[in-house]
Protein backbone atom coordinates (compact mmCIF):
# COMPACT_ATOMS: atom_id res chain seq x y z
CA UNK A 1 0.00 0.00 0.00
CA UNK A 2 0.96 3.43 -0.85
CA UNK A 3 0.03 6.36 0.73
CA UNK A 4 -1.55 9.44 -1.18
CA UNK A 5 0.20 12.67 0.15
CA UNK A 6 -1.73 16.13 -0.57
CA UNK A 7 -0.08 16.63 -3.42
CA UNK A 8 -0.97 13.66 -5.06
CA UNK A 9 -4.64 13.85 -3.73
CA UNK A 10 -7.18 15.47 -6.93
CA UNK A 11 -8.46 18.10 -5.02
CA UNK A 12 -12.20 18.98 -5.13
CA UNK A 13 -12.96 21.73 -6.71
CA UNK A 14 -15.55 23.97 -4.53
CA UNK A 15 -19.04 23.13 -4.65
CA UNK A 16 -21.14 25.41 -6.90
CA UNK A 17 -23.45 27.44 -4.60
CA UNK A 18 -26.99 27.92 -5.95
CA UNK A 19 -27.67 31.67 -6.14
CA UNK A 20 -30.47 32.08 -3.97
CA UNK A 21 -33.30 34.24 -5.04
CA UNK A 22 -33.55 37.23 -3.36
CA UNK A 23 -36.93 37.95 -1.82
CA UNK A 24 -38.00 41.63 -0.79
CA UNK A 25 -39.34 40.53 2.95
CA UNK A 26 -41.70 43.09 4.01
CA UNK A 27 -41.81 43.73 7.74
CA UNK A 28 -44.87 44.42 9.31
CA UNK A 29 -44.42 47.13 11.41
CA UNK A 30 -45.68 45.92 14.53
CA UNK A 31 -47.35 48.35 17.05
CA UNK A 32 -45.62 48.73 20.15
CA UNK A 33 -48.40 48.86 22.65
CA UNK A 34 -47.52 52.48 24.63
CA UNK A 35 -48.37 51.61 28.75
CA UNK A 36 -48.97 54.66 31.36
CA UNK A 37 -47.86 52.73 34.94
CA UNK A 38 -49.30 54.81 37.42
CA UNK A 39 -48.21 54.30 40.75
CA UNK A 40 -50.06 55.73 43.59
CA UNK A 41 -49.58 56.08 47.53
CA UNK A 42 -51.03 57.45 50.54
CA UNK A 43 -51.54 56.91 54.20
CA UNK A 44 -55.53 57.03 54.19
CA UNK A 45 -56.51 53.99 52.05
CA UNK A 46 -60.31 56.14 51.19
CA UNK A 47 -58.07 59.08 50.39
CA UNK A 48 -56.06 56.38 47.71
CA UNK A 49 -59.21 54.79 46.29
CA UNK A 50 -61.09 58.20 45.59
CA UNK A 51 -58.00 59.18 43.69
CA UNK A 52 -57.84 56.00 42.02
CA UNK A 53 -61.53 56.02 40.89
CA UNK A 54 -60.68 59.54 39.89
CA UNK A 55 -58.04 58.51 37.18
CA UNK A 56 -59.93 55.91 36.25
CA UNK A 57 -62.67 57.84 35.10
CA UNK A 58 -60.53 60.30 33.13
CA UNK A 59 -58.88 57.56 30.84
CA UNK A 60 -62.13 55.73 30.46
CA UNK A 61 -64.05 59.00 29.60
CA UNK A 62 -61.05 59.24 26.58
CA UNK A 63 -61.42 55.76 25.72
CA UNK A 64 -58.20 54.14 27.47
CA UNK A 65 -58.21 50.43 28.38
CA UNK A 66 -57.76 50.46 32.03
CA UNK A 67 -55.43 47.20 33.42
CA UNK A 68 -56.00 47.21 37.35
CA UNK A 69 -56.19 48.63 40.30
CA UNK A 70 -54.31 46.59 41.72
CA UNK A 71 -53.91 46.62 45.30
CA UNK A 72 -49.97 46.49 45.81
CA UNK A 73 -48.80 45.47 49.62
CA UNK A 74 -49.69 47.89 52.39
CA UNK A 75 -46.46 49.44 53.72
CA UNK A 76 -45.97 49.44 57.33
CA UNK A 77 -43.75 50.77 59.63
CA UNK A 78 -43.65 50.44 63.35
CA UNK A 79 -41.65 52.66 66.21
CA UNK A 80 -41.25 51.78 69.42
CA UNK A 81 -40.95 54.50 71.97
CA UNK A 82 -40.44 54.67 76.29
CA UNK A 83 -43.62 56.22 78.03
CA UNK A 84 -41.19 56.89 80.87
CA UNK A 85 -37.51 59.19 80.20
CA UNK A 86 -35.68 57.38 82.75
CA UNK A 87 -36.48 53.57 83.76
CA UNK A 88 -39.44 51.53 83.77
CA UNK A 89 -38.07 49.62 80.82
CA UNK A 90 -41.26 47.78 80.30
CA UNK A 91 -43.40 50.40 79.92
CA UNK A 92 -43.43 50.97 75.88
CA UNK A 93 -46.04 52.31 73.64
CA UNK A 94 -45.39 51.25 69.69
CA UNK A 95 -46.56 53.71 67.13
CA UNK A 96 -46.97 53.03 63.09
CA UNK A 97 -47.16 54.03 59.84
CA UNK A 98 -49.43 52.58 57.20
CA UNK A 99 -48.61 53.05 53.28
CA UNK A 100 -51.08 52.05 51.38
CA UNK A 101 -50.41 51.51 47.36
CA UNK A 102 -52.21 50.95 43.94
CA UNK A 103 -51.20 50.24 40.83
CA UNK A 104 -52.90 50.80 37.75
CA UNK A 105 -51.74 50.29 34.04
CA UNK A 106 -53.40 52.23 31.18
CA UNK A 107 -52.69 51.29 27.85
CA UNK A 108 -52.70 53.26 24.42
CA UNK A 109 -53.72 56.27 26.16
CA UNK A 110 -54.45 59.26 23.82
CA UNK A 111 -52.84 62.53 23.95
CA UNK A 112 -56.02 63.67 25.19
CA UNK A 113 -56.24 61.21 28.14
CA UNK A 114 -52.28 61.90 28.92
CA UNK A 115 -53.41 65.80 28.98
CA UNK A 116 -56.19 65.29 31.07
CA UNK A 117 -54.77 63.04 33.32
CA UNK A 118 -51.55 66.20 33.94
CA UNK A 119 -54.22 67.75 34.65
CA UNK A 120 -56.13 66.13 37.12
CA UNK A 121 -56.21 68.22 40.64
CA UNK A 122 -55.73 65.06 43.36
CA UNK A 123 -56.29 65.00 46.80
CA UNK A 124 -53.58 65.98 49.16
CA UNK A 125 -51.73 62.99 50.62
CA UNK A 126 -51.69 61.01 47.27
CA UNK A 127 -48.78 60.31 45.73
CA UNK A 128 -48.28 59.72 42.50
CA UNK A 129 -45.62 58.12 40.28
CA UNK A 130 -46.14 57.71 36.33
CA UNK A 131 -44.03 55.92 34.29
CA UNK A 132 -44.22 54.97 30.36
CA UNK A 133 -42.90 51.93 29.18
Amino acid sequence: KTKKTDEETPKKAPKATKTASKKVATKKVEEVPVKLRVRLRAYENKVLDASVKQIMDTALRHESKIIGPVPLPTEIKKYTVNRSPFIYKNSREQFEIRVHKRMMDILNPSAKAVEALTNLNLPSGVDIEVTMG
